[in-house]
């Protein structure tokens, strides 16, 4: 095993392929789906929904104590490559703010792909088939649910799919 195969395995071990961050995505999604219930007008559901997605970061850092899971592992340098993979969606968040006054109903379509489509360079990161899956099948079905159904049912759906990609980590992390 080359080191940085070794760091690799490393950082999927002390971070439990970062389970604390989709364990938080499961929350934020149910708060969307919450959100996408009411009665507010779409703008105002759309900004909550953006203040939900700034939570991420400390709801993660919480779940990570409670999971006992390394938030951040300063000795292994791959820890900041998976800093640059989130950040790098931000700058795909942009999309999202053009589209909140100029198609409002599908914002969370668009959030739920630029979400799924993140993913990916962690499969590689962490080693794991279940981030290379669902970073590929989470943007094809959010854009499915999102032409065909409302905001409120693709934010159920996202909570279904975030739990069953929970339980895909758990699983993949025992072996």
């Amino acid at each position: 095993m080359t080191q940085l195969e070794q760091k690799r395995l490393e950082l999927a071990v002390k971070q439990k392929r970062g389970l604390h961050f989709i364990v938080a995505s499961v929350i934020i999604w149910l708060a969307i789906a919450f959100i996408y219930s009411s009665a507010m007008p779409t703008l105002t559901k759309n900004l909550f929904v953006f203040i939900c997605t700034g939570i991420l970061l400390p709801l993660a850092w919480g779940i990570s104590k409670i999971l006992k899971v390394n938030f951040s592992d300063n000795e292994n340098p791959l820890s900041n490559l998976g800093v640059l993979f989130s950040v790098n969606q931000l700058l795909y968040l942009l999309i999202a703010m053009w589209i909140y006054p100029t198609i409002p109903d599908k914002m969370p379509m668009v959030i739920a792909i630029i979400f799924g489509a993140h993913l990916m360079p962690f499969s590689w990161l962490y080693k794991s088939k279940v981030y290379l899956l669902f970073s590929i099948v989470i943007p094809f079905l959010a854009l499915f649910i999102g032409l065909s159904f409302s905001p409120t049912i693709l934010a159920v759906g996202m909570t279904i799919v975030e739990t069953i990609f929970c339980g895909a980590l758990i699983i993949e992390n025992k072996n």
